[in-house]
């Protein structure tokens, strides 16, 4: 039976081992680069995007090696976007997962390029013959990977989040923001967990409607604690969104409507896992990890 927190654990581990080998440091000023993406990609982090591909992955019983690099693949768009959203051009955060922002730690060159890095990085590894043998799989996830990260994902939310003070959001507004920054990444991991396995259709909306409820769920939870929490328990600066006049599900809603919301999507979430019965039980607890976490 699946376990949400032994199964983090392990996918976190073995994507760890995955990094510590392939980012080996070279001779040559080159090195510093692979050093600040080791100082990322070594760090204590939840895993919870990389937990969700390799949960996906163990639904249909994927292979251990393709799901693992899939993973890693999830882990490495998460930290460059983490990279480049603490840089002073964006939201200008000295503090990541408990230590230093990587251009605290480096500089703010090096920190450009190892997030440059991580992200080209991702694709080599999805479209490598070990992450599965079917070049039409590995197109598959490479596309996908596109899409969550790019304009229409990620780094489009992105440029809403930096406009967000100008732009007086409502709700509907800041769903379709944080759909595209944090939901799209989120998506695939659990997308690619069903490319990976081939999926049929009525399962790939199941794992779509998931996502979609757990990642602004997440959203909701993190704007919530960013207002409660303190920054040594949170593991980056407390109060940001207010200090930079961003609007919030918490600052629009207010935080017991906030967290009540985060709640309803968990239920929602969990409920479209029905057709695949206890093997999704690791699923279920990450949804509710999602709104019972510290930081």
């Amino acid at each position: 039976m699946a376990d949400f927190q032994t199964d983090r654990r392990h996918a976190l581990a073995q994507v760890a081992a995955f990094f510590d080998t392939l980012l080996q440091l070279p001779d040559g000023p080159e090195s510093r680069l692979i050093e600040a993406m080791r100082y990322t990609m070594l760090s204590d982090g939840k895993a919870f995007r990389p937990y969700l591909s390799y949960a996906a992955a163990q639904l249909f019983n994927v292979d251990e090696v393709s799901a693992i690099r899939v993973a890693a693949a999830v882990e490495a768009v998460h930290c460059y976007s983490l990279i480049h959203d603490d840089l002073p051009a964006m939201d200008d955060d000295d503090m990541r997962r408990g230590k230093a922002s990587l251009h605290v730690a480096f500089d703010e060159a090096t920190a450009i390029l190892a997030g440059d890095a991580l992200l080209t990085l991702a694709f080599e590894i999805l479209a490598d013959e070990a992450t599965h043998q079917e070049m039409s799989k590995r197109l598959e996830l490479v596309t996908a990977l596109a899409r969550a990260a790019g304009m229409q994902g990620m780094v489009g939310g992105q440029m809403i989040d930096l406009q967000s003070p100008q732009l007086d959001l409502d709700a509907g507004g800041l769903t379709r923001l944080q759909k595209m920054k944090t939901g799209a990444l989120i998506g695939f991991a659990l997308e690619a967990g069903a490319i990976l396995g081939g999926a049929d259709e009525a399962q790939r909306h199941a794992l779509t409607g998931y996502a979609h409820d757990v990642g602004l769920a997440f959203q909701i939870a993190d704007d919530v604690l960013d207002v409660d929490a303190k920054s040594v328990n949170l593991g980056k600066t407390a109060g940001k969104d207010a200090a930079d006049g961003k609007v919030t599900f918490a600052s629009l809603l207010g935080t017991e409507r906030a967290r009540d919301q985060a709640g309803l999507l968990v239920e929602q979430a969990i409920n479209h896992l029905a057709l695949f019965g206890d093997d999704a039980n690791g699923l279920r607890q990450a949804a509710e990890f999602v709104i019972k976490r510290h930081s």
